[in-house]
């Protein structure tokens, strides 16, 4: 499962609001976000656009790191 740092997440409002960012991603599917380790988990195709990725967590106000943290 493809997985990514995301930086300044501090409570459950956080982990929401990177969870909706990323469901809004064509093609990813059964989102995880975890606050203790700061990354978010998910299913996605093998061409998945980390450029996106990253965009979108940046969008909702957090801070993206590098994919398969």
């Amino acid at each position: 499962m493809p997985s990514i740092h995301v930086g300044g997440m501090s409570c459950q409002h956080c982990v929401q609001s990177v969870t909706r960012a990323l469901s809004a991603i064509p093609g990813i599917t059964d989102i995880s976000v975890s606050l203790e380790r700061g990354e978010a988990t998910f299913q996605a195709p093998k061409d998945l656009d980390w450029d996106a990725v990253r965009a979108a967590i940046a969008k909702a106000g957090f801070e993206p790191g590098n994919e398969g943290a």
